[in-house]
């Protein structure tokens, strides 16, 4: 059964924006893409850098999340590395109550978008 996790306001992610929270174990980057919410393994697959640090970008194919150490790119919604097709950080359900941000550590989605 899913567990979910108060990790942040709304105000704290304007469009745009990234941010590292922690929940539970977990190193979490919250990306606000055009006022939708995504939630993604933070840990950078490449050498551990930090995502929640990282960059959004637009792009013409979609949104970008660059991670600021060593410029992987990653697709926020499906956690797929932007030049790779088996290299994938996991992402995390994420609903909004009131003003709340929250996630779900327990249930890992399976995007296959």
């Amino acid at each position: 059964m899913a567990e979910w996790h108060d990790v942040a306001a709304l105000t704290e992610l304007s469009p745009g924006q990234v941010i590292e929270v922690i929940v539970g174990t977990e190193v979490v980057a919250l990306a606000n893409v055009a006022g939708q919410i995504f939630a993604i393994d933070g840990v950078c697959a490449h050498q551990g850098g930090p995502l929640g640090r990282g960059v959004l970008s637009r792009e013409a194919d979609g949104c970008r999340l660059t991670c600021p150490w060593h410029g992987w790119q990653y697709d926020p919604a499906t956690g797929r590395q932007v030049l790779s097709q088996t290299i994938r950080q996991r992402v995390f359900p994420t609903r909004i109550a009131g003003d709340r941000i929250w996630v779900s550590v327990g249930a890992v989605s399976c995007s296959s978008q």
